[in-house]
Parts: C-alpha cells; sequence; structure tokens
C-alpha cells in the first residue's frame, strides 16, 4: 500500500487547501461591492470632467471663462422697469400692453449683444469661453411676454362683450350699495376760460349751455354696510369746484369703495379738458373743443365745434364721435371706432381690437395701426374695418393702403389708388382714368375700370393667371408679363402678384365728380348721453354697397 496522502500534486509537494463550500449570498454580496466600485469611479471621473470644464480645461488645454454681460444687463433693465412702475412713473397697464407687442425685441437685443461679444473673443488671441446662466432669464421673460400678449388679446373682447362696470364691477364682497345726490356746485367764470375735469371713478357727462356758469351736478355711490361707512366714502370722493380767474378745476377723489358720476354744464365758449379714470365719457354742444385722457371707459363725443384730442392710456374702449367741426385726434388702444360727420382731419395712432365705420368725413383720414396703414384724402361715403376687411365706397382723392391678411375693396374712388396687401384679395375700382397700383404677395388682385377707359396698363404674376376684358397679348408660361394700352392711355395702372390671379374686367360709368354726402340737422341741444346703437349714422343710399362679412 503507497503512504502518499491524497490529494498531493504531481511532483510532491504539500497538498492545496480545501476549497470552501459554495455560498450565494457570499457571492451576491461580492458582486454588489464590485457594482458599487465602478459606479464611484464613474461619479468620480464625471466630477472631474465638470470640474475641468468649470476650471476652463478642455482637451487638456486650460481656456479662461469670461461671464457675459448679457445676464447682467438684462436684469438692470428689469430693475429699473420696475421701479418706474412702482413710483408710478409708468402705468403698468400701458406698460404691459407695450411688452405685450414688443417682447420679441428683447431676443433681438439679447442675440446682438451675443454676436458682439463673439466678434471681441474672436480677435482674442487666446480663445475664452462665454457663460450661459442668462438663458433662464430669457426664457422666462418669453413666457411673460406670451402671457402678456394672450391678455390682451382676451381681454379686450371681454371687456368689449361684457362692458366695463366701473367700481360695481369689482364689488367682489358684494356690499351693500348706497345713493346719494350731492349739493349742486355753481360759479360764473370769465368767456374763453379753460375748465379741467377730474374724476377718477365715476361717468362724466358733459353739456353747453347758453349762459357763463358752470354748474356740477354729482350722484355718489358707496359699498359699505353701514350708514356711517357710506357716509365717510361720499365725504371722501365728493366732487369740488375751484375758480381762480380763466382756470376752472372740477375735481373728485378716488376711492376704491365708491364712484361718483358727474353732470357738468360749461359755457359754449369754455375750452374743456377732462382726464377720466374708470368710467364712461358723453360730451354735447362743446364751442370750443375737447382735450379727453380716458384710462377705463368708453367716450362718445357729438356736436362738437373745434379740435378733438383723445388719449387712451390703457386701450380697448369704444370710441365713437358725430358732427365734429375741427380735426379729431385719437392716440392708443380701442376696441369699436364709430366717426361720422367729421368737417376735419381725422389721425388714428393705435390698435384697432374691433370695428371702424367712418362715414362723411371732409378732411383727410389716417388710420395706422400694427397691421394697417390707410390714407384717404377725402370720404364722402364710408369706410368699414376689422379683422378680416378693409372697404372704402366713394373717395375723393388719392386713397394709399398698406395690410395684410385683409381683404381690400375699393370702390367709387375718385382718384389715384396705391394698394399694398398679402394673404389677402385686393379688389379696386376707379370711377375715372385714374391712376392705379396694386402689389399682392400672395392673393388676386382685381381691377374693375369704366368702359370709356383709358390707361397704360402693366401686369405681372410669378404664379398665376393674367384675364382682361379689354384687348391685351396672350401670354404663356408660369412667369407672365404684359404691358399694353387701352384707349389713348391716359392713366398709369400697375398691378402684381407673387401667387395669385390678375383680373381687368370692365364696368359701369360714374359721375364725373362723386354726389355731396347726406348731412343729418344738428339738434338745437343734443343730449350728451348714450351714443346711438346703429353702426351706419346716416341715411342709406338708393344702392347700398354688398355687407362686408365680419
Amino acid at each position: 500500500m503507497s503512504s502518499v496522502p491524497p490529494n498531493t500534486p504531481p511532483g510532491g509537494g504539500p497538498p492545496p487547501p480545501p476549497y470552501p463550500p459554495y455560498d450565494p449570498r457570499t457571492q451576491w454580496r461580492v458582486y454588489r461591492e464590485q457594482q458599487k466600485a465602478a459606479w464611484r469611479a464613474q461619479r468620480d471621473a464625471m466630477r472631474a470632467q465638470r470640474y475641468a470644464w468649470k476650471a476652463g480645461y478642455y482637451g487638456g488645454t486650460y481656456v479662461p471663462r469670461v461671464p457675459s454681460v448679457v445676464g447682467p444687463i438684462i436684469l438692470i433693465g428689469v430693475g429699473i422697469v420696475a421701479f418706474l412702475v412702482v413710483t408710478g412713473h409708468i402705468a403698468a397697464g400701458q406698460f404691459w400692453t407695450w411688452y405685450a407687442h414688443w417682447w420679441p425685441l428683447l431676443l433681438i437685443g439679447a442675440g446682438l449683444a451675443l454676436l458682439g461679444e463673439w466678434a471681441l473673443d474672436a480677435r482674442r488671441k487666446v480663445p475664452v469661453h462665454r457663460g450661459g446662466s442668462f438663458v433662464g432669464i430669457l426664457i422666462l421673460l418669453a413666457i411673460i411676454g406670451f402671457g402678456a400678449a394672450g391678455w390682451n388679446n382676451w381681454w379686450g373682447p371681454f371687456r368689449a362683450q361684457f362692458g366695463d362696470q366701473g367700481d360695481d364691477f369689482f364689488n367682489a364682497f358684494g356690499l351693500p350699495e348706497h345713493d346719494n345726490d350731492q349739493q349742486l356746485l355753481n360759479a360764473q367764470i370769465p368767456a374763453n376760460a379753460s375748465i379741467d375735469i377730474e374724476n377718477p371713478r365715476g361717468d362724466i357727462s358733459i353739456t353747453a349751455g347758453d349762459g357763463s356758469n358752470v354748474e356740477v351736478t354729482s350722484h355718489e355711490v358707496a359699498f359699505a354696510n353701514s350708514d356711517a361707512n357710506a357716509k365717510k366714502i361720499f365725504d371722501a370722493e365728493a366732487a369740488h369746484l375751484t375758480v381762480s380767474g380763466s382756470a376752472v378745476l372740477v375735481k373728485s377723489e378716488s376711492n376704491q369703495s365708491g364712484r361718483l358720476n358727474l353732470t357738468v354744464t360749461v359755457p359754449k365758449s369754455a375750452r374743456v379738458t377732462v382726464n377720466a379714470g374708470r368710467g364712461d365719457v358723453t360730451a354735447a354742444s362743446l364751442g370750443s373743443g375737447i382735450n379727453l385722457s380716458a384710462s377705463h371707459g368708453d367716450v362718445h363725443l357729438s356736436s362738437i365745434a373745434g379740435s378733438v384730442q383723445v388719449h387712451f392710456p390703457n386701450g380697448r374702449h369704444d370710441f365713437s364721435a358725430h358732427q365734429v367741426d375741427g380735426d379729431l385726434t385719437i392716440d392708443g388702444d380701442i376696441n369699436d371706432l364709430t366717426l361720422s360727420e367729421i368737417k376735419g382731419k381725422i389721425t388714428q395712432s393705435g390698435d384697432i381690437l374691433g370695428d371702424v365705420h367712418i362715414e362723411n368725413a371732409a378732411g383727410p383720414v389716417h388710420l395706422h395701426t400694427s397691421v394697417t396703414d390707410l390714407q384717404v384724402a377725402e370720404l364722402p361715403g364710408d369706410l368699414t374695418l376689422n379683422s378680416d376687411d378693409l372697404r372704402v365706397t366713394e373717395a375723393k382723392g388719392q386713397v394709399r393702403v398698406t395690410t395684410h391678411s385683409k381683404d381690400v375693396d375699393l370702390s367709387e374712388i375718385y382718384g389715384d389708388t396705391y394698394v399694398e396687401d398679402r394673404d389677402g384679395r385686393v379688389s379696386v375700382e376707379p370711377a375715372g382714368n385714374y391712376g392705379v397700383e396694386a402689389k399682392n404677395s400672395k392673393g388676386d388682385v382685381e381691377l374693375t375700370l369704366p368702359p370709356s377707359a383709358s390707361a397704360t396698363v402693366n401686369l405681372h404674376t410669378h404664379n398665376g393667371d393674367i384675364v382682361s376684358d379689354f384687348p391685351m397679348p396672350s401670354m404663356e408660361g408660369e412667369n407672365k408679363s404684359a404691358t399694353f394700352q387701352i384707349g389713348s392711355g391716359g392713366s398709369r395702372i400697375v398691378l402684381s402678384t407673387d401667387n395669385g390671379d390678375l383680373r381687368i374686367k370692365k364696368g359701369s360709368a360714374f359721375p364725373a365728380t362723386p354726389p355731396p354726402a347726406a348731412t343729418a340737422a344738428t339738434p338745437a341741444t343734443p343730449a350728451a348721453k348714450a351714443a346711438p346703437n346703429a353702426r351706419h349714422l346716416k341715411a342709406p343710399k338708393a344702392q347700398p354697397a354688398q355687407p362686408v362679412t365680419q
């Protein structure tokens, strides 16, 4: 029998130690420790990479980091605007209306600043890396801009639909309403005096009397849970009449829990200035014009001799004026605009959210919005404008229109016409041998000429057809151009469109001059209450124009 112990390796030597028995728990514990070690190594590598990036190491090369000036400039600008709004130097509503329209300029300015920094960095001998921590601020300001634009577009139609009920609308706690008629205020004033009317909360009604006195009637409203509290509100908001030489001041103080409705009678020769807050304003029979600023409320004027200046700092109001003998200037955003029998120049600047209707304007008409710029030398007929259509019927002198996303219909035009449009249809019908220039980037152009037309015609379309009731040369291909003469070629006609058809139609003849406009009789003492409900303020014609789809 052999004396060699078992498990002895070949060649001799001590036997290997015995293997421990297999333990699954031990194996799982070892595997977990290995995974944790690998995760820690990966985490440490990522931390080292981030540290190198923050320190400016790229590919083993140190690149210094330089902070961008865009972020601090934005914060300084925001701080300045916030300070001006809080201190009252800028009206909050006016600022948000402005910001809703122009906030993309902030992104453009930031982009230009970054381009400037990039140009400076390109000239450095040592490359640098710019920080971008301001991107979050830009995104936040862009979101605020979208929100402001949406709020302005929503609040205008909402207020136009449900109206601005003044403090009644904001009486959220449902406090009882108390009414009080203030004692009549009466004072004699010199001729041609200047009367300033200030009422922060409540309606204002102004009429002109035959005497030389100014009279103020006040109706007070208070929202309070007791008569004692109501009396305090009445005393705080009561109107005051102050006469200092030829300067007259009618003023009431603002009160969050009440409103004051003023009825003021002034001499015809008085020059009137109104500063209205939350409430409607009506004025009639004034003999020296009116200068008016209305923050929250509609304005209705009638039978005004002299110039009229109206300013809407917060926008979204209805404005109507009937029988104004002087110039009419409107500044600020409005909802509906209704004008008739205006003898002076009409100038409007600001966005128009609702509908426009103008009749019988003896002077030039200039409407300027963010979408449309319209100039008419004289309007014995009528004009309508809304979000989809622009129509002018019976105009005298030159007509110029620049707009987009609207159908433009100009008929009975006694003068040269210029139209520039896109994403809409253009139709022009001159009332004689007048020049016409119409450009449309996307849409059809239609021209209706009288049977005895005389013009030199130049037509061009990139992707469309050319059709004419008058003789013209034949054309083929995608790009079509034509130059020809109608009659003796007296006037000049230029029509062009990039994507659309051009049509020249033969229409009916018109009188050599436009017919005189109908003028409504001026009432002896017109009321200064609600404006007329009818959109058309003068008698309809024998052959009314086709209605425009709203």
